[in-house]
């Protein structure tokens, strides 16, 4: 039950991606066509050597099927080293202008050997809770 928390998780080259996401209601403005949502991203070397996550690369799709790609230096302004056995967390957040979407993506890392690898991150979906009335 460790992982509960993490309903998305993907394993690329022993390196695993596990992501959970959460609608951010003070944030958004439904009345503005604005939702938010943050997203909790937990990564685990579970190789034998350290990897560094240099970049990454996202698709972000909304609800009309409009597609985005955001790419960048590492995250949250870090290019963290991972050791083996360990894992590293960030949150970051993520605003569209419908109230359902979905993002996935990758990180490009730097491998104990000096090789590249690139890592995938589950799709997940981004939904706004409906509101009634």
């Amino acid at each position: 039950m460790m992982h509960a928390f993490f309903p998305y998780a993907e394993t690329t080259h022993d390196v695993t991606v596990r992501v959970s996401v959460s609608f951010l209601a003070e944030q958004s403005e439904p009345d503005m066509g604005k939702w938010f949502w943050a997203y909790h991203i937990r990564i685990e070397n579970g190789r034998d050597r350290p990897v560094q996550l240099l970049t990454r690369k996202w698709t972000i799709s909304d609800g009309r099927g409009a597609l985005f790609q955001r790419e960048g230096q590492g995250v949250v302004g870090e290019q963290p080293v991972i050791q083996p056995g360990e894992a590293y967390d960030y949150v970051s957040g993520c605003p569209l202008s419908t109230p359902t979407g979905a993002m996935e993506g990758s990180y490009m890392m730097l491998e104990g050997s000096g090789g590249m690898i690139e890592v995938r991150i589950p799709r997940f979906a981004l939904l706004a809770p409906a509101v009634s009335g």
